[in-house]
């Protein structure tokens, strides 16, 4: 259901081909917001990985329910793509009031050369390779477009950053790699939060829980999805966490999708409301 709370406001999702970045791209496009999205698949059928969808297919979705949305092919990696973004939505819009760094190339290496399947083997069983897509693709790329972002929330003093992460940034999760990279990411928003403070730009990090993508969707039958959630729904919860009049509360820290949709009323596009998880739990 398309509302106008954030009407007027501009976005950038990265990693918006499919999955978590497309289900949050929606959210907002539904509450008004013009939306850019970025990531390295353009068409359906050009994912490496044989996985459906791309951001023509996003921007196409969101525009026939109304919305407004601009597709940007960018590979996270490349600077000089990166900073190409940032300039056509300062060009076109003279501002940015929200990014959501979603972008993430860490699950290129579930499997080795062999085709075994290596994500909870021990970690000097890895290839170093893993370790450089999560960071390369994650961490460092939300730190470049957190830079180029705040240079333009600063000047307007305002906006807001999130950086998608995970609880296993906070407790063992079967892989090293990931564990580190996620613990980083929440370093990231502690401390680039502690820099934007007095010019009113919040950062938090968001934890999804299990949600329901196309890769998750591939491996359906051998996982428990009763309390799963859309992507859909993850886009829900941030349109709402990007109209919250308290969010400079709120940066800083880590939330709970599933939390915060409780908080707000929110439940998912099924009418499930996801029970959130603890640490303990998760």
């Amino acid at each position: 259901m398309r509302t106008n709370k954030l009407l007027g406001k501009i976005a950038l999702v990265t990693g918006a081909s499919r999955g978590n970045g497309k289900g949050i791209a929606i959210g907002l496009a539904e509450a008004g917001a013009t939306v850019y999205v970025t990531g390295r698949t353009m068409n359906q059928g050009d994912s490496k990985n044989g996985l459906p969808g791309g951001l023509q297919q996003t921007e196409e979705e969101i525009r026939q329910q109304g919305g407004i949305c601009i597709a940007v092919r960018c590979d996270h990696t490349n600077d000089s793509e990166v900073k190409k973004v940032f300039e056509q939505i300062e060009q076109d819009q003279n501002r940015l009031d929200i990014l959501v760094n979603n972008v993430w190339g860490g699950y290129e290496t579930l499997f080795n050369e062999k085709g075994e399947y290596v994500w909870e083997y021990p970690f000097w069983e890895q290839l170093s390779s893993q370790w450089d897509s999560m960071f390369a693709a994650g961490v460092r790329a939300h730190w470049i477009a957190s830079r180029l972002a705040a240079k333009i929330m600063v000047t307007q003093q305002s906006g807001l950053i999130v950086n998608i992460s995970h609880w296993a940034g906070q407790k063992y999760s079967g892989n090293v790699c990931y564990g580190v990279s996620k613990a980083a990411t929440d370093r990231l928003t502690a401390d680039t939060s502690h820099d934007l403070q007095p010019y009113q730009v919040a950062v938090v990090s968001l934890y999804p829980g299990l949600v329901r993508t196309e890769r998750v969707m591939r491996a359906a039958e051998y996982l428990d999805l009763s309390n799963s959630e859309s992507p859909q729904f993850l886009g829900k919860v941030v349109a709402a966490l990007t109209s919250d009049p308290t969010i400079m509360e709120k940066s800083g820290k880590v939330l709970v999708a599933a939390q915060l949709a409780m908080d707000y009323g929110i439940t998912d596009i099924d009418g499930k409301q996801p029970r959130p998880l603890t640490l303990d739990q998760a």
